[in-house]
């Protein structure tokens, strides 16, 4: 058997291959802590729009 052992290479280098992928966050704390303040205040901004909408349409049905 010349390629008895093929299966376990393969998957030797997959496990590595999928070790390294893991560590490649390269952005560091304050740009994570930036990203997650900007999308914070993305989906503050959606949601009051969306409960001003709510507001609107509520007080448009009443009258």
């Amino acid at each position: 058997m010349a390629r008895g052992n093929q299966r376990d290479k393969a998957r030797e280098k997959n496990l590595a291959k999928q070790a390294q992928e893991k560590t490649k966050n390269t952005a560091s704390g304050t740009q994570q802590q930036r990203d997650k303040e900007n999308a914070a205040e993305i989906m503050r901004r959606k949601q009051a729009e969306a409960d001003a909408k709510k507001a609107a349409a509520a007080g448009g049905a009443k009258k």
